[in-house]
């Protein structure tokens, strides 16, 4: 497909590994400390890249860093990850961003919304698979939109650099992978899926296994059972607006678990956490881009994105606004969405799933 050609074309992960390398070492004398910051409520992927850059920096170059996220860590299966892991990860302190004259970027950049960054500071590093909004303000910005997780630039760096690579570290890069490439799937490039086996080569296959079948917790099931009763369809959509949550991870998992209907090959799922709305979108459709779509979506491009098949953002509402503007918002983003899937508008939204 003409996608896939467009994803090989792009250079290999090991060009991007080789010039992190080279700053690396060309800056070293002066990168420490360094603030390793991922995305708000890191993922998978991003806690991963957080990781292994921290490690490279400090095993190669002996530069000191310290990993700080803004959010919750909510999902069941990053919390068992970063506890099995022991990976060394803290939630961001309101003094961190002024103590730290470096501040290294992984699966964010400086113009997304989904980070603390302040908009007019100079990163010193941006390393990242999404496409940009605007071009990144860094010393060096590192941007492979084909490699399907952050976190296969800095597996290549650890290869390249023939850095020892722990069995913690390894299997929180394998599972990185495999999550945001969904086991593979959005693995459009050969060097991606080498990469994968060479970090699945020094993985703890059992701490894997139970990252990826942790217990649930019972507000996983609570909003289970609220996405399954609010769901709604149209055509070949299923929308579901799941209220307040209680972290905005449920809300990817409600929009992965509805795309699995037969009946679909689009999924939406909204949900309210500390006065903003969050979205996901998901796509079983292999010529899209779900992450544009979304942006398309929204009033403001810069508080969504994503890639192919999945994507996420969130809206600020306010703490204080009363149930009709919530649903006011919640009800113009579905009828925007289905606009934009450029579905026809003859037809009502129906519950697929009450009897």
């Amino acid at each position: 497909m003409p996608e896939e050609k467009e994803v090989e074309s792009q250079p290999p992960s090991s060009e991007h590994a080789a010039r992190l390398l080279d700053y690396l070492q060309t800056n070293k004398a002066s990168l420490s400390p360094l603030l390793i910051l991922p995305h708000d409520f890191p993922d998978p992927d991003a806690l991963a890249a957080a990781y292994a850059l921290q490690y490279l920096a400090k095993q190669k170059f002996d530069i000191e860093s310290r990993i700080a996220y803004r959010g919750i860590i909510g999902r069941t299966e990053n919390k068992a990850m970063v506890k099995l892991l022991r990976i060394p990860v803290r939630r961001l302190h309101k003094t961190d961003l002024k103590r730290f004259q470096n501040v290294a970027m992984v699966d964010t950049q400086p113009d997304f919304r989904n980070n603390p960054f302040p908009r007019k500071r100079r990163a010193t590093l941006v390393i990242d698979q999404h496409e940009s909004t605007v071009p990144p303000v860094a010393d060096l910005s590192i941007i492979d939109t084909g490699c399907g997780a952050t976190c296969v630039i800095l597996a290549e760096a650890l290869i390249m650099a023939n850095v020892d690579m722990p069995m913690r570290l390894a299997t929180a890069l394998a599972y990185g992978i495999l999550s945001d490439t969904q086991n593979l799937y959005r693995a459009g490039r050969a060097d991606v899926v080498k990469t994968y086996l060479k970090v699945l080569h020094e993985s703890d296959m059992k701490l894997l296994h139970r990252i990826q079948n942790p217990p649930r917790t019972k507000s996983f099931f609570v909003t289970l059972g609220r996405c399954i009763r609010e769901a709604e369809k149209y055509r070949r959509l299923v929308v579901s607006h799941l209220g307040d949550v209680k972290n905005p991870d449920l809300i990817s998992q409600m929009a992965d678990f509805l795309l699995t209907y037969d009946h679909v090959n689009w999924s939406f799922c909204t949900g309210r956490y500390k006065g903003r709305l969050h979205l996901s979108l998901r796509t079983a459709k292999t010529d899209v881009q779900a992450g544009e779509i979304l942006r398309d979506v929204v009033e403001n491009r810069s508080l969504a994105g994503g890639h192919r098949s999945i994507a996420g953002g969130s809206l600020p509402v306010g703490l204080t606004e009363p149930e009709d503007v919530w649903e006011a918002r919640e009800e113009a983003l579905q009828l925007r969405l289905v606009k934009r899937l450029r579905m026809s508008t003859k037809g009502e939204f129906w519950k697929p799933f009450k009897r």
